[in-house]
C-alpha cells in the first residue's frame, strides 16, 4: 500500500519497494501482487472530514476494501504491506464484507482513536480505530460500508500515548469498552509480554477470525528510529516478538498488515532488514 497520509510523495510509501528489495516476499512466502493504483496528495485539511487529502483516502479505502475481500475470499491471508495505519479501515472492512464478523490485534505505539475534530494532525493515520468502530467521520464510516470492527473485539496492544492524547481530548478506550484487550505497554511489561501474545491470540481465536495489524512505532525510538511519530519507551525486539509470534502464528488470522517503516529514515536499511527478519521469526519461516 504505497501510501502516506502526511500527503505528499516520499516517506512511508516508498516502503513496499524497499522491503520487496530487502526480502519480504521471499520470508512472507507467496505470491506478489504488486501495488495496488492507491496514492495520497493534498496537504489541505478538509472542512467536512477534517482529514489531510480526505477524497484520496476515502478512495484508497474503497480500493483497499475490494481488493482484500477479492482475495479472502478466494481464501488467501493477505499480507498488506504500508503505507500507513490509513491502510487498516480499508482492510478490517474487506475482510468483513468477505467474513462477516471479524476481530483485530492492533499492535501500536498510538492509540489511534483520533477523528477529524480531535486530531492535531488531521492525518488519516491518526484514526483508523475510530473508523473501525464506526466513530467518525462519518464519511470514512461509510466509504468503509459501515462499522467493520466491534471493540469487543480489538485488542490495542503496545500504545503509550495515552497521555498526549487526553491532551487533545481524543476518546479513551475505557469511555467505549469493554475491548477484547487494553493493553498499554506498561501493561504488557507487567503481564509479560509472551503471556500477552499467547493470550490474545488464544482469546480472539476463540470468539472471531481476526486480523493483525503491525505499527513499527511500537518499538522504541531508539530501536527502531525509521518512523516518523518517534517515542521513547517503546518495546525492544525481545519484547514484540514473544507478543507478535502467537497472535500472527494462529490459524484463526484472516490477514495481516504492516505500517509507518519510513525508508526515508534508513539510509543504512539496518530497520528494514531487522523488520524482515523479525516478521519472517513471528511467521514462522
Amino acid at each position: 500500500m504505497p501510501v502516506d497520509s502526511v500527503g505528499r510523495s516520499g516517506g512511508t510509501e516508498d516502503a513496499p519497494d524497499a522491503l520487496r528489495e530487502l526480502g519480504l516476499a521471499d520470508v512472507l512466502g507467496g505470491p506478489d501482487a504488486g501495488d495496488l493504483d492507491v496514492r495520497i496528495r493534498g496537504e489541505a485539511r478538509d472542512p467536512d472530514t477534517g482529514i489531510v487529502a480526505s477524497d484520496d483516502v476515502l478512495a484508497t479505502t474503497r480500493t483497499i476494501r475490494e481488493a482484500v475481500a477479492e482475495r479472502i475470499s478466494d481464501g488467501e491471508r493477505p499480507f498488506l504491506v504500508g503505507g500507513c495505519c490509513s491502510e487498516v479501515p480499508g482492510a478490517l472492512a474487506g475482510a468483513r464484507d468477505a467474513l462477516g464478523r471479524v476481530g483485530l490485534a492492533y499492535i501500536d505505539g498510538h492509540i489511534d482513536l483520533y477523528d477529524g475534530t480531535t486530531s492535531p494532525t488531521g492525518e488519516a493515520a491518526d484514526m483508523p480505530i475510530s473508523v473501525a468502530i464506526g466513530r467518525e467521520p462519518s464519511a470514512w464510516v461509510e466509504a468503509a460500508g459501515g462499522v467493520s470492527l466491534a471493540a469487543a473485539d480489538a485488542a490495542l496492544i503496545g500504545y503509550r500515548d495515552k497521555e498526549e492524547s487526553e491532551t487533545y481530548d481524543m476518546v479513551q478506550p475505557e469511555e467505549l469498552g469493554p475491548w477484547a484487550a487494553d493493553l498499554s505497554v506498561e501493561a504488557v511489561r507487567a503481564e509479560g509480554s509472551g503471556r500477552v501474545g499467547e493470550r490474545v491470540a488464544r482469546d480472539l481465536a476463540g470468539r472471531v477470525p481476526y486480523w493483525v495489524h503491525l505499527d513499527v512505532d511500537v518499538l522504541d525510538q531508539d530501536v527502531f528510529p525509521a518512523t516518523d511519530y518517534l517515542l521513547s519507551g517503546g518495546m525492544g525486539w525481545d519484547e514484540l516478538a514473544p507478543v507478535l509470534g502467537p497472535i500472527a502464528s494462529s490459524e484463526a488470522i484472516v490477514g495481516v498488515s504492516l505500517g509507518c517503516y519510513n525508508p526515508d529514515k534508513d539510509p543504512d536499511a539496518a530497520c528494514g532488514r531487522d523488520l524482515v527478519a523479525a516478521l519472517g521469526v513471528a511467521l514462522g519461516r
